[in-house]
C-alpha cells in the first residue's frame, strides 16, 4: 500500500489541515513534531528524512479558493526534489489536464468541478470529494464510466480530526469499483488505520497530521510501502 504525505499550502506556508475548515488552518511546525519550519522546501526536507518518498500529494488552498496560487512555488519545489513525483490539486478543472509535465500528476477534484465528467485521453487522479455530504456535481460521483484508474475518496470532516477514515463509505466504494486504485484521505490516525485499509484492500493512504503527530513512523511507512496489491491497473 502506498503512503503519500500531503502538504497544504496557504500564502506561502505549509498549513495544519483539520476537518476542512480552512480559514482557521495555522502553520504546521506549531503543531509538529518532525519539523520546526512551515516553509514548504523545508518541511518536504523533514519528510524525506522521516521517509524517502516518491511521491507527494501538494494542496493548493489558495488556488482552490480562487484566493490566488502558489504555482511559482510549486515549480520551484519540482526543480528542488526530482526525484518526487508530485500530485498536485490546485481546483483545476478536467479541461485543464495535461501530460506535459511527467514529475507532476493532475488532481481532479469533485468540489471544483464546473462542468460534468467526460471522457479524456489525459491521464488524471480523480478526488471523490465528502464532506457531511458529496461535494460536487451528482455526475461525478454517479457516472463511473469516466472515472480513472486511481480514485482519492477524500472525506474532508476527517482530515486532521484523529477521528479516524470513514471506514463505511470506503468499504461502499470498495464493493461497488474492485477494478479502482482506491486511495483513502482523511483522518488516518496511526499504523493500526493503516493495517485495516492494506487488509480492506486500499491501494494508497493520503496522510499528514499522523506523520507530523509521531504516530506514524518511518518504520511503519517501510512496512506498508513494500506491499503490493496485485490485479488492478497501476497509474502511480
Amino acid at each position: 500500500m502506498k503512503i503519500i504525505p500531503v502538504i497544504d499550502l496557504k500564502a506561502g506556508q505549509v498549513v495544519h489541515a483539520v476537518r476542512g475548515m480552512r480559514n482557521r488552518y495555522q502553520p504546521i511546525h506549531l503543531f509538529s513534531q518532525i519539523t520546526q519550519s512551515s516553509e514548504p522546501a523545508r518541511v518536504i526536507d523533514d519528510l524525506l528524512r522521516l521517509y524517502p518518498f516518491d511521491s507527494c500529494y501538494i494542496a493548493d488552498l489558495d488556488a482552490i479558493c480562487a484566493e490566488g496560487s502558489h504555482q511559482r512555488l510549486i515549480d520551484q519545489l519540482q526543480k528542488q526534489f526530482p526525484s518526487i513525483e508530485f500530485w498536485l490539486d490546485n481546483g483545476a478543472q478536467l479541461s485543464q489536464v495535461e501530460n506535459i509535465n511527467t514529475q507532476r500528476k493532475t488532481v481532479i477534484g469533485t468540489e471544483s468541478q464546473r462542468l460534468p465528467p467526460y471522457p479524456i485521453a489525459q491521464e488524471y487522479l480523480l478526488s471523490l470529494d465528502f464532506n457531511s455530504q458529496a461535494l460536487g456535481m451528482s455526475s461525478w460521483f454517479s457516472e463511473h464510466q469516466y472515472w480513472p484508474a486511481t480514485v482519492i475518496v477524500m472525506t474532508l470532516s476527517q482530515v486532521g480530526s484523529n477521528s479516524g477514515p470513514d471506514w463505511p463509505k470506503l468499504a461502499e466504494l470498495l464493493g461497488k469499483h474492485p477494478d479502482k486504485n482506491l486511495i483513502a484521505a482523511g483522518g488516518i490516525r496511526h499504523g493500526e488505520d493503516l493495517q485495516r485499509l492494506d487488509d480492506m484492500g486500499l491501494a494508497g493512504a493520503l496522510v499528514a497530521t499522523a506523520l507530523h503527530s509521531g504516530a506514524i513512523d518511518g518504520a511503519q511507512i517501510a512496512e506498508f510501502q513494500a506491499k503490493k496489491y496485485p490485479g488492478k491497473p497501476r497509474y502511480f
